[in-house]
């Protein structure tokens, strides 16, 4: 029983540091869409911050500096999908797609270009990378049956950005539903002809909600390269970025919900390193590339037809013409 305990709980601290990209990426993809701006650029906005993270650290040797660095490249590209998207009225999904090449080309060249390394950063140690965090009194309550191994391995000893993470859902629902913006922000990618008239600007909110899309998504980038990983690789986002996307359509926009659906990709990831070399009764050992792409076969077929109705804002993906 201990044993069992111990694993399930080794399980949930990895479902943890695993889903944190993926909750802070769906918070930003509900900000942008429930604006009525579709972000497929999730994915490009996390692989481009993922690198300017690892390379800015990797010269300064800061992880804080990286962070910034981060926010900012993710917050530009993110200008740059809404500048397209808004301002010029562009197709919003071709938008983000365009990003998402951006990102996976630059990337690798920039990195090829200033570190010689085939695209890959120097790996980074000390100050360059966020380290784990031990909350008080962690290793003398480790002892105590049941709840010390969950204070001290489940809930302490994880990275500053992870907790940003998690605390990035309370803050999301609490902007979309208890402030004036997320009122307005709701209603913009509803009925913005409604807010014009209102005599608020929609260009500017929309403006607004995909800068943030993008301070979330530089955090989550910053937290692949200089908290989960110790440097920057090729493509290391691995279509995370596409899964949190997945995840907010699960969760139906909302923030909770797309939490839950991020913690449940999460698992799945943490049981596909888990069980691999794994013989199981009755079954034998899993094939490892069964198991690495059990998340995204999931995400195929929740959206199939598990979610129920899924109702998107209404103004989602169409370009809004101020009417004269």
């Amino acid at each position: 029983m201990d044993d069992l305990f111990l694993l399930l709980l080794s399980t949930l601290d990895s479902t943890l540091r695993v889903s944190a990209p993926l909750v802070l990426c769906a918070m930003a993809g509900i900000f942008s869409e429930r604006s009525g701006i579709i972000d497929i650029s999730l994915e490009g906005k996390l692989l481009g911050s993922a690198f300017a993270a690892a390379a800015v650290a990797a010269v300064s040797g800061s992880a804080i500096v990286g962070l910034c660095a981060a926010i900012v490249t993710s917050v530009l590209m993110a200008i740059l999908h809404g500048f397209a998207c808004i301002t010029h009225r562009g197709n919003q999904v071709v938008s983000g797609l365009a990003i998402n090449i951006l990102a996976s080309g630059l990337t690798v060249t920039l990195g090829g270009a200033w570190f010689h390394k085939g695209g890959q950063t120097p790996t980074l140690s000390g100050d360059a990378r966020f380290s784990p965090i031990t909350f008080p009194g962690a290793e003398a309550l480790g002892d105590i049956p049941v709840l010390g191994p969950i204070y001290s391995e489940l809930l302490s000893g994880h990275n500053l950005l992870v907790y940003v993470a998690f605390l990035a859902v309370p803050v999301t629902w609490w902007i979309l539903y208890k402030t004036r913006f997320g009122l307005r922000l709701r209603a913009v990618g509803e009925n913005p002809q409604a807010v014009d008239t209102a005599g608020i600007s929609v260009t500017f909110l929309r403006y607004r909600s995909v800068v943030i899309a993008g301070i979330l998504c530089g955090i989550a980038g910053a937290y692949l390269s200089t908290g989960q990983n110790a440097a920057f690789g090729k493509e290391m986002s691995a279509g995370q970025g596409y899964i949190a996307l997945a995840a907010m359509i699960f969760g139906k926009w909302k923030p909770v919900p797309g939490l839950l659906a991020c913690m449940l990709f999460g698992f799945l990831d943490a049981m596909a390193v888990r069980l691999q070399g794994v013989k199981l009764p009755g079954i034998g050992e899993i094939p490892v590339q069964f198991m690495q792409a059990l998340p995204y076969v999931l995400t195929v077929v929740l959206l199939a037809g598990f979610i129920g109705k899924a109702v998107a804002p209404k103004a989602i993906g169409r370009p809004y013409v101020k009417e004269r």
